[in-house]
Parts: C-alpha cells; sequence; structure tokens
C-alpha cells in the first residue's frame, strides 16, 4: 500500500492509522500484513521504524533480545512526545533491558503469579458484587465505565499495593495523562512526578513502620506490596525509594488502566453478539471468552516499541543495528496465519496464542491477574443484568483513540 509521490519517490504510511470501525484495526494495517508485512512507516517525530504486522514476526522480535526496549537505545521509535518525554526523566524497568530489568521485575514476579493471583479471587469476586449492587440501586442509564469497569481494577490494585482507594481522583487524573498520546512532554512529565512523589511518601510510610517495629523488638510484616517492598529491598538499600515509587507507579497505571478498558470494550462486543454472551453468562465458555476478547480487541494498541542492537534479518527484511521497530499486536492477533476467521469472535477458540500481553522477557507482568479480573468480570455483569444494553448509538460512544490504551470513554446502559 506504497503512495506514490508526485516526484515518483514513494511515501512512507503514518502509523498510528486511524480506525475505520472502532472494534477493528486500521484497515491499512491489514493491507501491510498481506502485502508488505515488514515496511517503514513514518512517525510523528519524523523517524521511519519498521512496522512489522505478522503473528510469526511479532513473536519472533518481542523473543529476541537483539532488539532493545531502552527508549535511550539509537533508533528507538517513541509513541508520542510525552511519553519520550516521561520516560527518559523517570524510567521504568519495561524500558529497560536485561540484566536491569531482570534486576527488578524478580522483585515483583511472586506479587503476580498464578498462585498469589488465586488468592485474591475471593476479594475480587466480592469486590465485583459490591460494584454491581451498588450499580443494580442507581439510575439509569449509567456509565459502564464509572460505574463498574474503571473501579474494580482500580480497587483490586489499590488493595494489592495499598494504595488508599479515596485518592483516586488524584492518580486516575494523572494516569489519564500519562497515557494520552496527545499530551505535551510537560504535562506528562507533571503527571508522572506528581504520581511517583505520591507513591514515594506511601513507601516512605512503609519504611517508618518497619524502622518502628524493628526499633521495638516487634518486628513489621507488611501486608501489601509497597510495604514488601520497602521493607525487603529499600530499607536493604537493594533498591532506592524513588526506584520503589516508580515501580509502583507502572503497576498502579497499568494495573487499571488496561483492565478497566477490557472490561468496558468487552462487555460492548458481547452485547453486539448475543449468542457468544449467552455463554459467557452461562459460565460456559468464561476462560475462552476472556482470551478471545483479549486478542481480538488487543487494547494496547499502538505496538510494542524495540531499537536493534545488532543487524538482524526479520521476515526476509534485514534490519540494521540502530533502526526501530515497532511490533504490532494489534494486527498480529488478526493474522489469518495464526487464527482462522480472525475477525470473528470464537469463544470456542483453540489454540488461541495471542499477543495481547506481549511475548518475551518483557511479556505482562500482570497477565494472570487481569485474566481473573476480567473471568470474574463479565459473566457477574451479564448475569446481574440479562438485559443488559447499550444506551447509545455506536457512532455516539467516545471511543479512546488518542490514547496508548484503546478501549471508551463512557459507555451507557440500561437493564
Amino acid at each position: 500500500m506504497t503512495t506514490v509521490l508526485e516526484n515518483g519517490e514513494a511515501q512512507d504510511p503514518t502509523y498510528p492509522m486511524a480506525r475505520q470501525c472502532p472494534f477493528d484495526p486500521p484497515a491499512e494495517l491489514a493491507e501491510l500484513q498481506a502485502e508488505e508485512p515488514v515496511r517503514r512507516v513514518a512517525l510523528w517525530d519524523g523517524s521511519r521504524p519498521w512496522l512489522v504486522t505478522r503473528h510469526a514476526d511479532v513473536r519472533a522480535v518481542l523473543a529476541d533480545q537483539r532488539f532493545s526496549a531502552d527508549t535511550d537505545s539509537p533508533g528507538y521509535p517513541p509513541s508520542s512526545p510525552g511519553l519520550l518525554a516521561r520516560r527518559r526523566d523517570s524510567p521504568s524497568f519495561i524500558a529497560m533491558d536485561d540484566p536491569d530489568h531482570a534486576f527488578f521485575r524478580r522483585m515483583l514476579i511472586s506479587e503476580f503469579s498464578v498462585k498469589a493471583v488465586k488468592r485474591l479471587r475471593p476479594m475480587i469476586d466480592e469486590t465485583v458484587e459490591e460494584l454491581l449492587d451498588a450499580m443494580a440501586a442507581g439510575p439509569q442509564p449509567a456509565d459502564l465505565v464509572e460505574a463498574f469497569a474503571l473501579p474494580l481494577p482500580s480497587l483490586v490494585i489499590c488493595r494489592m499495593l495499598g494504595v488508599p482507594y479515596a485518592d483516586h481522583p488524584f492518580f486516575q487524573s494523572r494516569s489519564h495523562t500519562i497515557v494520552d498520546t496527545t499530551s505535551s512532554p510537560e504535562a506528562s512529565r507533571t503527571a508522572s512526578e506528581e504520581l511517583r512523589r505520591y507513591l514515594e511518601g506511601l513507601v516512605a510510610q512503609r519504611e517508618e513502620q518497619a524502622r518502628a517495629g524493628e526499633e521495638a523488638g516487634t518486628g513489621w510484616e507488611p501486608v501489601d506490596l509497597l510495604g514488601r517492598l520497602a521493607a525487603r529491598h529499600v530499607l536493604t538499600g537493594e533498591i532506592t525509594r524513588e526506584q520503589a515509587g516508580s515501580m509502583g507507579l507502572l503497576l498502579l497505571v497499568a494495573g487499571h488502566e488496561t483492565t478497566a478498558n477490557m472490561i468496558a470494550l468487552g462487555t460492548l462486543v458481547l452485547l453486539r453478539d448475543p449468542e457468544q454472551a449467552a455463554r459467557v453468562r452461562s459460565g460456559d465458555a468464561v476462560d475462552g471468552a476472556v482470551e478471545e476478547l483479549l486478542r481480538l480487541l488487543t487494547v494496547t494498541h499502538i505496538g510494542r516499541r524495540r531499537a536493534a542492537t545488532e543487524d538482524v534479518e526479520v521476515g526476509g527484511v534485514l534490519i540494521r543495528a540502530g533502526e526501530g521497530v515497532i511490533a504490532a499486536g494489534e494486527i498480529a492477533n488478526r493474522d489469518p496465519e495464526a487464527f482462522p476467521a480472525p475477525d470473528t469472535l470464537d469463544v470456542e477458540r483453540s489454540p488461541n496464542h495471542h499477543v495481547a500481553f506481549g511475548h518475551g522477557v518483557h511479556q505482562c507482568l500482570g497477565q494472570q491477574l487481569a485474566r481473573v479480573e476480567l473471568q470474574a468480570a463479565y459473566p457477574a455483569l451479564l448475569r446481574r443484568f440479562p438485559d443488559l444494553r447499550v444506551d447509545a448509538a455506536v457512532e455516539d460512544i467516545p471511543f479512546r483513540d488518542t490514547m496508548a490504551v484503546y478501549g471508551v470513554h463512557e459507555l451507557p446502559v440500561r437493564w
């Protein structure tokens, strides 16, 4: 899908492209996947990284540590001016390569293991029921985002971290700025700094509690993740308070933004397919529905960014050291070579090796938590409100086109 200018030169397509349908990736991505699966594209800053669109090639790139996730690597393709400024001022371990990335990740792996998340299921189920009770008692139409989709993962991650949920207006507004690709560098940097300082303050409180327990000879057992970071890693000098705050920032933002949008957008898709919704409502195909909605929607829809540190061949194309790469998971998850009838919602699809959580060493740390939250949310919502319906035309629903995490800003519903 190369455009030819009047002077005969080829013009690279601009990435990301605009969607024609709010439920599907841009049509241009499917064309590239079929015709030029490894192709240069133009970004906001004038750079021309390689866009990789086939499922096998995306997995290969994300599994190959010759592709760096470090935003300071030569050729790294930033998604927006705000993200570039924020990550350079306050780097997150997900924007690091091993061994630094592994050093920080190891501190958190046990917190998000299958076993640890399984222990949270009763709390998650209880939170779901409390929110649905409040929604049922409230007025109609209700905004599903405000009433259910956003507070559920926010409450869960707050309880895990030890963040007071009463402060959610503060951290959600900063989170919104951070993931908005139209935010200025100044706004993004300020939001990130304010949120990190807030979390550093909570870490400092846990440090004081740990010191007081030690001095009193009674000890102190941390009951939340920030407390464990403080007691086991900050007080020992293994990491700084600022680093612990940055880790908390990543978990707080990612822990509610992605799942909240999957709940709302996934519900919207299910309500458009009553047969599949009935399967979820009955509990017959919940796990399969969650995996399929993750694949179909891929809410992290602006690609996973890397920079080549060596010459590497991908899909028959030589990518040179110092060149940027975007692994477009949103279209890789619609690759017909990996997923028969890829645009169809099939809750019984098997196998379903989607890359909605990424792949390789940087695969999403919180994926098991997200799965459990979605497995709890969809069937409970559909059972509580069997006549749930959207109270707006699709064209009137505000979709999150400019956000790093796709979804809907609001979703009015009745029952």
